[in-house]
């Protein structure tokens, strides 16, 4: 939920936390009990954790800019570097 920012005349700023669809142009003080008014700044969003956050821009991401393919998938065997990259025994013997 998003972080307004109020003033109070009397005690000064503090913030309140709103759903965006109902946040009030006045509310009343935390300290005083009196009317304050909405400063207009920037809505206070979290962020989150890291981790959540970069899987979500990356499938917002994905919207916009498709992963592109520049051939197919190849099937069949695999490769011969493949095969030694899987096993490091087969690295020492000879190469044909």
């Amino acid at each position: 939920m998003p972080t307004y920012q109020f003033r109070c005349l009397t005690c000064g700023d503090f913030d309140r936390t709103y759903p965006i669809a109902s946040v009030p142009d006045h509310t009343r003080c935390v300290e005083c009990d009196s009317s304050a008014r909405r400063v207009m700044t920037a809505a206070g969003l979290s962020s989150g954790n890291s981790q959540a956050m970069r899987l979500l821009d990356a499938t917002a991401r994905t919207a916009s800019e498709p992963r592109v393919v520049s051939s197919p998938p190849r099937s069949g065997r695999p490769s011969p570097r493949a095969v030694r990259a899987a096993d490091p025994r087969l690295s020492t013997l000879p190469r044909p």
